[in-house]
């Protein structure tokens, strides 16, 4: 079940490029979306990271992505790169007026 705080498809085509690619030693129990959807739901929520619902990935799995995403910068190359298309759409938006 999605919660309001999932990414949508089209979200999730514009972030799956911008997150790191690893060396899969063996497949993933759970996939980078899944885990991008627990931290946005303790974010969006502010629960502890204990109190992620059961169907999202172990908080232990989500905390771990989540400080190593933080410290080596990902998460604010997606802020970014995001913002550069809101930005950018905003633009095209306008049509060159000045508001």
């Amino acid at each position: 079940m999605p919660y309001s705080s999932s990414l949508s498809d089209k979200e999730w085509e514009i972030i799956e490029p911008l997150l790191p690619k690893k060396k899969q030693t063996r497949p993933p129990k759970w996939t980078k979306r899944q885990i991008l959807d627990g931290v946005f739901y303790q974010l969006k929520n502010g629960c502890n990271w204990g109190d992620l619902p059961t169907d999202l990935p172990p908080y232990s799995t989500v905390f771990w992505h989540y400080k190593n995403w933080r410290s080596e910068g990902v998460l604010d190359e997606i802020m970014t790169a995001l913002h550069a298309q809101v930005r950018q759409r905003a633009q095209k938006n306008s049509n060159g007026h000045d508001c």
